[in-house]
């Protein structure tokens, strides 16, 4: 039995069935299991891929050329007409497992074939008939036309496509239906309901090749980037002090002797030496090296509004005077003037109050 499933996006017990059956002798019919897309087959092993591209390999070895292919899954997940090849037509009929099709389903299928015969009577070229796995209902569709439309006994319609096939029908319902059911009405068999649609792929995928002939897969032993490998060669390294200041150059760099050193020598181990220096101010001009900070103190190159301007003295406090300390004087005797009157005041009342009759007090 089949180990894959539905989780890994291959059908379950797809591989228990061939690939690809023989041509119903007399018909125009061959059956075969459902082909799979490029990145479902990558899944797979090298003997078990099976594609639209295999599917035409293995019709080339028979001498047989596949014109359509009618679609009889009830789902889109295993490929779509950008799959197929150009040189193929593609008609999908939408068809529940399990159960017998419905009257339009098989009326569908009967358009389908019709339409393709007629527009394809000058040649040999196949109907190609697939469910999930190319057995119960592509056998009992193919074989409710034979027995419909071209008149055969069920029994051996359905003997035919086993033979052909390379597997017998496993569905006992669609047996029964096919053996004792009522045929169904081809009324309208001639119209058109759907127009085939082309094929839209123009060459072969490399995803579709076979897992051993893919490419291998990234190792150690080889590089893992496009671009050349990384030259390893031993290169002249300058030593670096522990310090973290920059090498003394070498004595080759040195000028002769008598020359005049410049603080910040220049050369090819100091490329990026002069970015070090302090900006030169705007109103030097042309000067090679700035002035130091004395020269530009005292040179008279600098104009006056251009000087930094000496911050302002701080402001004087204003001092006390005597006239602020006679003002306060002043208040202060004003008002203690007002308390001792307001004082008097009261020692009056009080002895105003003491000398009225006692008679008076009583009231």
């Amino acid at each position: 039995m089949s180990t894959h499933g539905k989780k890994n996006g291959i059908p379950d017990r797809w591989l228990d069935y061939s690939a690809v059956g023989k041509r119903l002798q007399g018909t125009r019919f061959i059956a075969f299991r459902v082909p799979l897309k490029a990145s479902l087959n990558r899944k797979l092993s090298r003997h078990d891929v099976f594609g639209p591209w295999e599917l035409l390999d293995a019709l080339n070895k028979e001498n047989q050329e596949l014109g359509l292919i009618i679609d009889l899954t009830n789902t889109t997940r295993y490929y779509n007409p950008a799959d197929l090849p150009e040189s193929l037509l593609y008609v999908k009929i939408f068809t529940a497992g399990h159960e017998i099709p419905k009257d339009h389903t098989i009326l569908s299928f009967k358009r389908a074939v019709r339409d393709f015969l007629r527009n394809n009577a000058d040649n040999d070229k196949l109907i190609g008939v697939h469910c999930t796995h190319g057995l119960n209902r592509t056998g009992y569709l193919i074989c409710r036309y034979l027995i419909d439309v071209d008149g055969m006994d069920p029994k051996e319609a359905i003997q035919l496509f086993n033979s052909s096939r390379g597997h017998k029908i496993e569905r006992q319902n669609y047996l029964n239906d096919l053996q004792t059911g009522p045929k169904r009405s081809n009324v309208g068999m001639e119209e058109s309901e759907q127009r085939p649609i082309r094929g839209g792929a123009t060459h072969r995928p490399s995803d579709s090749n076979s897992r051993d002939e893919r490419q291998p897969p990234l190792s150690d032993s080889r590089p893992h980037r496009n671009f050349p490998p990384r030259d390893r060669s031993p290169r002249l390294r300058q030593p670096y002090p522990h310090n973290g200041l920059l090498p003394h150059p070498p004595p080759s760099f040195l000028p002769p002797m008598g020359a005049d050193l410049h603080p910040y020598p220049r050369g090819p181990l100091y490329p990026n030496m002069s970015q070090w220096r302090r900006p030169p101010h705007p109103e030097e001009g042309r000067s090679k090296y700035p002035p130091d900070d004395r020269e530009w103190r005292t040179s008279t190159r600098w104009p006056e509004n251009s000087r930094r301007a000496p911050p302002p003295p701080p402001p004087i406090l204003p001092r006390y005077s005597p006239q602020w300390t006679n003002e306060s004087n002043s208040f202060n005797r004003h008002e203690e003037d007002w308390v001792s009157q307001r004082s008097r005041t009261r020692h009056s009342d009080r002895q105003t109050h003491r000398d009225r009759p006692s008679s008076y007090k009583n009231h």
